[in-house]
């Protein structure tokens, strides 16, 4: 199979893969979206982060249809081979069709993901034969680094109450919902004295770690909760433990896998592995069906010539143990659904400043209010600062949808049952959701697979169907 140039989505979607295009490097593109609308004469609105609405009149015929808004993103992750020469500041992709009539870059990462969504709505908007009531077409930017052009949206610049979302595959399935979420800041100014005692290493180790959306559900153990959980044994046995310093996770969205911590105390080495080792292995226990590998140890250190205090080594260590972490609640509509919950992703020192990112996720926004009270409310008991950056709302499960069911429709004209998915993690549609209340709300798009990898691929068979599956929707829309 070639990659057919005459069909206007594999034209636009080559038009774009040679404009470099990295989150926070899209205005080359947005630029080109603007003039393409120009071009054919739309109105448009281009804002100051470079996201970009274009709006198309209905079809003749559909002028009292509801209208829709049709959205994808423009920005694509870049990632590349280690032997492979690309910059992606100016590079076009490299496209290619290999025997199994898949699309790949060579040595790159593809930007189907969200490519395939701009390309469909500038053949839609490029075609003036088609059938569909009037469209808002939202180009947005940064949605792989937090959904941030998104959130710059404006309530007052969308008329639609309708909303397909093209930042997704399958081809034969539609999600239903997915989490809003909140990124807690946590920190604690610290008080640090001279240390003449020994030092030691909390080392936890073996954990499988994993997404913190997509992992929520599998009761994985996190490193940074266990280390707090074995610092506060010995905390209760002895009454000199001393923090010198914290390394735990690397990320807001995921389950750490490592935590170390240096404490100081006059406590020898072989009674402090005593007093870990039952509880240690208790922990293994619990874990034994979810995180085989887990281990726990205490090791001997370089000395640390100062050490945090003992109130506030003790308010660190009751914090981190009191706070809640992991899965908090389930959905009741749609099995094995994560709906709540909070991820304790990165502890640190630096500057004499403890520092503590959670990512807190959640379908409804009432659990979110919760969690977030919760934090404040635990970090205002031990003297830490809490501040939540970046929230956005989620789009819970809706068991009625116009659009849901015309596309399902479609699809079993063509001998599909239509699949329902879920997600814990973030879509685009939660701040739509947020702005329209009463927004339908589908997503929809061609197979993929690989993506975010230099192993990113199309098929572009399905890149057809799903093309026209699409439109048929639109038509239906009336």
């Amino acid at each position: 199979m070639e990659f057919d140039l005459s069909k206007k989505y594999c034209y636009y979607f080559k038009q774009i893969s040679d404009i470099p295009r990295g989150s926070r490097n899209e205005k080359a593109i947005s630029d080109y979206v603007v003039e393409f609308a120009k071009a054919h004469g739309y109105e448009y609105k281009q804002d100051d982060v470079y996201n970009v609405i274009v709006n198309k009149p209905a079809s003749p015929g559909y002028e009292d249809a509801k209208p829709v808004i049709l959205q994808a993103h423009m920005d694509m992750v870049c990632e590349k081979n280690k032997d492979t020469v690309h910059d992606f500041e100016k590079d076009p992709l490299n496209l290619y069709v290999d025997e199994k009539g898949w699309l790949h870059a060579r040595g790159t990462t593809l930007g189907a993901d969200d490519g395939q969504g701009v390309a469909y709505m500038l053949a839609i908007l490029d075609d003036k034969d088609l059938k569909h009531p009037a469209l808002q077409c939202a180009f947005t930017v940064m949605e792989e680094i937090g959904l941030l052009g998104a959130k710059n949206l404006k309530k007052e610049d969308f008329y639609a109450k309708r909303y397909i979302n093209l930042d997704a595959g399958g081809e034969d399935q539609t999600c239903v919902t997915s989490s809003g979420a909140a990124r807690a800041y946590i920190t604690k100014n610290l008080h640090f004295e001279d240390n003449n005692d020994p030092s030691y290493l909390l080392k936890i180790r073996g954990l499988k770690g994993g997404h913190s959306a997509g992992c929520a559900h599998l009761e994985r153990g996190n490193a940074i909760s266990l280390a707090f959980r074995l610092m506060e044994e010995l905390k209760e046995q002895y009454d000199d433990i001393r923090i010198c310093d914290i390394d735990g996770g690397l990320k807001f969205n995921a389950i750490p896998r490592e935590c170390d911590i240096t404490f100081a105390s006059k406590v020898s080495l072989n009674d402090l592995q005593a007093a870990i080792k039952p509880l240690a292995d208790a922990i293994a226990s619990e874990l034994q069906y979810s995180d085989d590998g887990f281990y726990a140890v205490i090791e001997e250190t370089d000395h640390f010539d100062q050490a945090i205090c003992l109130a506030d080594s003790n308010d660190i260590i009751d914090y981190l143990y009191v706070l809640p972490d992991g899965l908090r609640h389930r959905s009741m509509a749609i099995e094995g659904l994560s709906i709540a919950s909070s991820n304790l992703g990165i502890i640190h020192i630096e500057n004499g400043q403890l520092f503590i990112g959670d990512l807190m996720r959640s379908a409804l926004k009432s659990h979110g209010d919760q969690m977030i009270r919760q934090f404040d409310l635990l970090s205002k008991q031990f003297g830490f600062d809490f501040k939540i950056n970046d929230r956005y709302l989620g789009w819970n499960y809706e068991k009625d949808s116009e659009l849901r069911e015309i596309l399902r429709g479609v699809l079993k004209e063509r001998g599909i049952e239509m699949k329902e998915e879920s997600t814990h993690g973030g879509l685009e549609c939660g701040i739509f959701k947020g702005m329209i209340e009463d927004l339908d709300i589908i997503t929809y798009g061609p197979i993929s697979e690989g993506e975010h990898t230099p192993e990113e691929k199309l098929d572009l068979a399905s890149f057809d169907r799903a093309y026209e599956n699409l439109l048929k929707v639109l038509e239906r829309c009336k």
